[in-house]
């Protein structure tokens, strides 16, 4: 091929390749080619095929670009003319590619797929046009109200609310902005009015989404400092809207637009500057006096989110290196402040935790040595700098910088701890008059005494210290810490009977001061939740799981604080959790081989011993106890209140699904009840994580027994609904449980709320070929069943079954036939399904419709069409584009050409 000077020799190779599929051989080809001809027509020929190459590689710029030197050379080349139209199409340029399309069949007036094109792109015309005129409308309509000096107050908040409906849409997004929008959200925020500062940046977030040319000009026109500004005003929601923008222009400047911008491209390519200047300000918010507690939280939370890899293999961690090297010290100097102390950073309460994180995935994202031994040195350098014996002020803050370390990337904040001196000024700061420094100096012990042999350390030197303070401070915040951190202590051997730390009897007088608190409603609630702190650390010795287990009002008193955190502060659920997990021992435990017990006694070494009461018998009658108490009722509430806070150890607590398997006839009764009511109201994926989700299966199945009262079926139901919406694999395990005989029966059910839990489970249970071919059975009424609940009062019902059928009807063609002759009413019940005033049940019964035209059955689609379905069909396709109902209108307008494909209605007229 590289020998060849002849171009026709070049164009014929290239067209072997274009047959063989190699595409870009053929491109070289043709290009060579075009090089050495001469000859216009045979270079016309030459640019079309080159044209079909790109058309088939989606490079639809450089296809229209070929296909129109073509047509410089021959007007009437309808190949290049088409494949122009094509590529145009994909371009977004419809008028321009109606117009060669039109000009294609003018020139062979009988070819069909000229005027199937025709007719298409004039549909798609028209609706755009119709979304334009009308957007272009509200959006000037938005405009008058808001530039209307004179107009209601409300109104004018009313129609900033409208402008950010808009800009949800892309048409409405352009039209704001092209009508000048830019400049009147700036006077938006200019008023200072929270309602307009909030619509104007959501509006501003609209408009960003997912468009990259139309985001660049955003921040040039609106300026990132002046977004920075907003985002630091001391209101958590104008904070939380403006992040939300950040969001969305990071997102649309790293990938989020999948737009073609052809030659345009080049000009909203690099967003590199734009970002680097949007990290920057950011971490310049992070330790500026002018941001308040909100915007320093939001910018520590983008950070957090943005600037780590989201994905590992991704071998591109500069911006991690760049905000170490810009930023790091000022997250530290977040970490460091002292609330009580005078002219500190303003914070929030969680401001300090979100730093620990940032650090804690920044030192996360490093890849080699050198980058994490840089990493130590910039946090040694600036906690070292810090300290001065002089003035004490400084000396606290870089120990709750260090703080901050520990409770982030725990490695380096340990290294720090052991450096010379750094320990003893923890424990001498613990001694010191000043409140402020007993407080700062016990959350440091609290927190590096995760490592044994810190703990060790501590215990040495500082048990008694903190005792001191725990007796004589009357401060409740510092003796609150105290208390945690002997409680932290007395538990560093964990469930080690042979590892405790202090003598016999120690941590259950800890224990015992933790539930007393916790009793105490007097007290306020965040000083009870440091109680629940004490005891998760403290559980993890048998005795006091015991203990605890054994004090009902203590268990009922941080049961309803779960309950009340689920609304205020939701750090109490993860202390609860753990203090359950504990009790239930649901945490993993390795078993140790014997033969490695035996060698490392031989070598002396230590072997971790069971606590006597950590047997199996045991854990069964704590869980008992907790289940008398009420366990039950908390888990569902915290399940409730928030799924992201759900640990792992929140999932397992308990251990539900074991109990369910394995206990007694009523324990396996109430624990699968219990799994139910927690897999009913949450997100099944979280609440039972991996290979967890399937072993819930069985127990909800058996709650569908027909001795078990209607509350558990019920929440079975809804709990199997669940797992069958998630995958296949889960419908599968459904029906090898034999569960489909159990829910069939309770769509017969007379109870209302049984009865659609049972048909939303066998909407989702119908995409299994196992149930079709159930329902393809003849001798049963389960096809009309589901019919006639289709003509039910009861919306959730009707919906449910109508979707079951739309979904049945799909799947199996003869079902179509079959639905017709199982009751006479069949046509009567469509009718009213298409007409139905919800949308959602609208479109299920348009897609059934749908369905039977599309079954084969010409007789049965020629007899739905000369109904009165055919008119509600027309009404509902001619109807203005609606986004609230547009599932609804296409799926009639598809209906109607289906049914003009089957020759049933005229076509409509094609331009000549």
């Amino acid at each position: 091929m590289g020998e060849m000077a002849d171009p026709i020799q070049l164009k014929d190779e290239g067209n072997e390749r274009f047959q063989a599929g190699e595409l870009d051989k053929a491109i070289e080809c043709y290009t060579k080619a075009i090089k050495l001809c001469k000859d216009k027509k045979v270079l016309a020929v030459i640019y079309r095929n080159r044209s079909a190459c790109f058309l088939k590689k989606e490079s639809y710029t450089n296809a229209a670009s070929d296909a129109s030197k073509a047509i410089d050379v021959d007007a009437t080349d309808v190949k290049a003319l088409f494949r122009r139209s094509q590529a145009l199409e994909k371009l977004g340029k419809l008028d321009m590619a109606f117009k060669d399309v039109q000009r294609c069949s003018t020139i062979e007036p009988k070819n069909k797929t000229f005027l199937e094109t025709l007719r298409r792109l004039g549909a798609e015309i028209q609706a755009k046009l119709k979304t334009t005129f009308s957007t272009d409308s509200r959006v000037q309509n938005m405009f008058d109200i808001l530039l209307d000096e004179e107009m209601d107050k409300d109104k004018k908040e009313k129609a900033a609310n409208n402008l950010v409906v808009l800009a949800r849409e892309d048409a409405g997004a352009e039209r704001i902005f092209q009508n000048n929008g830019v400049p009147l959200l700036l006077d938006m925020l200019e008023t200072g009015k929270v309602e307009m500062v909030l619509a104007a940046i959501r509006t501003f977030a609209g408009m960003c989404t997912g468009h990259k040319a139309r985001t660049m000009a955003i921040i040039h026109l609106v300026g990132i400092d002046k977004l920075c500004s907003i985002m630091a005003v001391d209101n958590e929601d104008i904070a939380l809207a403006t992040s939300d923008l950040f969001q969305c222009i990071n997102d649309s400047l790293t990938g989020g637009d999948r737009r073609t911008y052809g030659k345009e491209e080049a000009l909203v390519l690099d967003a590199s500057k734009d970002l680097k200047s949007i990290l920057l300000a950011l971490l310049e918010m992070v330790a500026s006096k002018k941001v308040s507690g909100h915007g320093r939280d939001q910018a520590l939370n983008l950070l957090c989110r943005n600037v780590p890899r989201k994905d590992k293999k991704d071998h591109d961690h500069s911006k991690s290196l760049f905000t170490i090297d810009h930023g790091l010290k000022k997250i530290l100097k977040v970490c460091g402040q002292i609330p009580d102390l005078p002219d500190q950073l303003p914070m929030t309460e969680n401001t300090q935790l979100i730093a620990s994180v940032l650090l804690d995935k920044l030192w996360d994202d490093l890849r080699c040595d050198p980058e994490r031994d840089h990493y130590r040195e910039v946090c040694d350098e600036y906690i070292k700098g810090k300290f001065d014996p002089n003035d004490m002020d400084r000396n606290i803050h870089a120990i709750n910088a260090l703080s901050g370390l520990l409770q982030g990337p725990f490695e380096v904040g340990n290294q720090l701890v052991g450096r010379q001196g750094i320990m003893e000024m923890m424990v001498a700061l613990c001694g010191s008059e000043r409140e402020v420094d007993q407080m700062v100096a016990v959350e440091a012990l609290i927190h590096s005494s995760t490592k044994m042999s810190r703990a060790s350390f501590i215990i040495t030197n500082g048990v008694s210290l903190l005792k001191d303070i725990y007796k004589k401070t009357k401060n409740e915040k510092i003796k609150i810490r105290a208390l945690v951190g002997l409680c932290k202590l007395g538990s560093a051997g964990g469930d080690d009977y042979s590892m405790r730390q202090f003598a016999e009897g120690s941590t259950e007088k800890l224990a015992k001061q933790c539930r007393k608190w916790l009793c105490n409603s007097a007290m306020d609630t965040k000083t009870r939740k440091w109680a629940i702190e004490g005891l998760a650390y403290l559980t993890q010795d048998a005795d006091v799981k015991d203990d605890f287990v054994e004090d009902e009002p203590a268990m009922k008193a941080m049961f309803e604080l779960a309950k009340v955190g689920t609304s205020k502060d939701k750090t109490i659920l993860y202390a609860v959790a753990c203090t359950l997990v504990n009790c239930t021992n649901s945490y993993e435990k390795k078993e140790i081989m014997p033969e490695l017990i035996q060698l490392a006694k031989f070598s002396k070494q230590h072997v971790p011993e069971q606590h006597p009461k950590d047997k199996k018998d045991f854990i069964q009658k704590r869980v008992k106890r907790l289940l008398k108490g009420g366990v039950i009722s908390a888990l569902t509430v915290m399940v409730k209140a928030d799924n992201l806070l759900l640990t792992d150890q929140t999932k397992e607590m308990l251990a539900l699904i074991p109990l369910a398997l394995e206990g007694s006839a009523i324990g396996k009764i109430r624990a699968s009840h219990a799994l139910a009511k927690i897999a009913a109201v949450s997100n099944p994926e979280i609440a039972f994580p991996g290979e967890r989700i399937y072993e819930v299966v069985r127990p909800l199945v058996s709650l569908l027994h027909p001795e078990r009262d209607g509350v558990q079926n019920y929440e079975a139901l809804l709990s199997l609904t669940n797992l069958a919406g998630l995958n296949d694999k889960l419908r599968v395990k459904i029906l090898k449980e034999k569960a489909l005989p159990e829910i069939e029966q309770y769509m017969f059910e007379d109870h209302d709320h049984i009865r659609q839990a049972a048909t939303e489970c066998m909407c989702n249970l119908v995409t299994c070929k196992e149930v079709q071919d159930r329902y393809l059975e003849d001798g049963n009424d389960r096809l009309k069943l589901l019919v006639l609940m289709c003509a039910e009062d009861d919306e959730k019902l009707q919906r449910a079954a109508a979707g079951a059928l739309a979904m049945l009807t799909a799947a199996q063609k003869k079902l179509c036939t079959k639905m017709t002759l199982v009751t006479l009413q069949w046509l009567e019940i469509l009718q009213r399904l298409i007409l139905h005033d919800q949308p959602q049940i609208q479109h299920r019964g348009l897609v059934i419709v749908y369905n039977i035209l599309n079954s084969d059955d010409n007789e049965l689609a020629k007899k739905l069409i000369e109904s009165e379905i055919l008119e509600i069909l027309t009404v509902i396709g001619k109807a203005m584009d609606n986004p609230k109902r547009q599932l609804v209108i296409d799926v009639a307008r598809t209906c109607l050409v289906k049914a003009m494909d089957l020759g049933l209605i005229k076509p409509f007229t094609t331009p000549s």
